[in-house]
């Protein structure tokens, strides 16, 4: 962690990017799209409200996408090199970022806090034993720290 958030970017280094403050939620989703859009088994997502985002060189450029549910979601990427850097969803709009924990500087400082959509998880992936694991979503209430949902409540009145 450099300062006081977490500095990450893109392969080819056009866009550097602060989160500033630890994010709301860590989510590791095995959706089918997920795995599609991330070309790998799950797509890591630390969770933080977009106003905690800073860029610090380039512009992500928006790429709109279908999402499973059939609503648009839009993911930022590089214009250079394409690397998705965070998504914006339908349930939270632009308020809220999912930062792909991948491009942070130290992803290993990010670990998932559960495992969403494990319904759709490849069968040869072993998850680390003791980790929260959900078959689909959840109830935030039941997962978030009480500091994440008053940060989210806040996020979304503004």
């Amino acid at each position: 962690m450099a300062g006081d958030g977490h500095e990450g970017g893109c392969a080819c280094g056009a866009v550097r990017y602060r989160m500033q403050g630890p994010p709301l939620v860590v989510h590791a989703c095995h959706c089918s799209q997920c795995q599609t859009l991330s070309g790998g088994a799950f797509a890591l997502n630390a969770v933080i409200e977009a106003d905690r985002v800073t860029l610090l060189s380039g512009a992500p450029e928006p790429t709109p996408v279908t999402g499973a549910s059939g609503k648009p979601q839009t993911i930022l990427r590089c214009p250079n090199c394409k690397v998705a850097l965070w998504s914006h969803y339908p349930q939270a709009g632009e308020r809220i970022a999912f930062v792909r924990v991948g491009t942070l500087d130290d992803p290993a400082d990010t670990p998932p806090d559960i495992h969403i959509y494990t319904s759709t998880r490849l069968p040869w992936l072993t998850l680390p034993e003791g980790a929260r694991a959900v078959p689909e979503f959840y109830s935030p209430g039941e997962v978030w720290r009480p500091e994440s949902l008053e940060r989210w409540r806040k996020a979304m009145a503004g």
